[in-house]
């Protein structure tokens, strides 16, 4: 009862951001033919606590893989809400070929209380659509955020969810033997409570710009 009645209280209690305005396409210049980098998942790649894409997680992460000189060409496939399965049905027919698609994902199958084996299973066919509509694409899989970090969670609903969604991360990270997909775990010292947004839920621009170099010095 007393999660339930914390869920409840977190859901009417934590304010509703929009997603990122803006384009959800975009094109770093640089050198070369463009890189084409394509970033597919939830709430954080709708771009939730950033006012445009430019600042939010594909924006920022397309900056990051730009800082050799090279051009990169990026697209944001975002839904908020959206967990593994609703990204394999209705996200990933809108990804444009790619050199590099990173998922962000996790969060909402974590709140669903999605088990462990589904969500590696809904994370596996979302691979192999991805891989059927462009070819032997390079994938990389962000980490779960940890959310026993985040503040609009009281406790105990925090270290129930905590527990799920490192489950869930470990799900992920056995994906990692299928060749060309790599995962890269979130490191909890990103979500310093200055990393968040006003709703304390999601990144805000700082969040989103730390988490973009993390990734991009594992992708580089």
């Amino acid at each position: 009862m007393v999660l339930i009645a914390q869920a409840v209280y977190v859901k009417r209690t934590t304010p509703r951001l929009p997603g990122a305005a803006g384009p959800t396409e975009g094109l770093v210049p640089g050198d070369g033919e463009p890189f084409r980098l394509a970033v597919l998942g939830e709430s954080t790649v709708d771009g939730v606590g950033a006012a445009h894409h430019e600042e939010a997680l594909t924006g920022c992460l397309a900056r990051e893989l730009a800082r050799d000189g090279r051009a990169v060409r990026w697209q944001a496939v975002g839904r908020t809400g959206a967990n593994a399965r609703v990204t394999r049905t209705d996200l990933v027919p809108l990804v444009r070929p790619a050199d590099l698609v990173v998922i962000a994902l996790g969060v909402n199958d974590t709140i669903e209380l999605r088990s462990a084996p589904a969500y590696r299973r809904d994370l596996l066919a979302l691979v192999v659509e991805l891989r059927r509509r462009l070819g032997p694409v390079r994938v990389v899989l962000a980490g779960v955020p940890p959310m026993s970090r985040f503040p609009a969670l009281p406790r105990p609903l925090r270290d129930v969810l905590s527990a799920r969604s490192t489950a869930l991360d470990a799900a992920a990270a056995a994906l990692a033997r299928v060749p060309g997909v790599t995962h890269l775990p979130m490191d909890p010292a990103l979500l310093d409570p200055a990393a968040f947004a006003s709703d304390r839920f999601h990144p805000g621009p700082a969040g989103y710009a730390r988490w973009a170099q993390t990734l991009a010095d594992h992708i580089l």
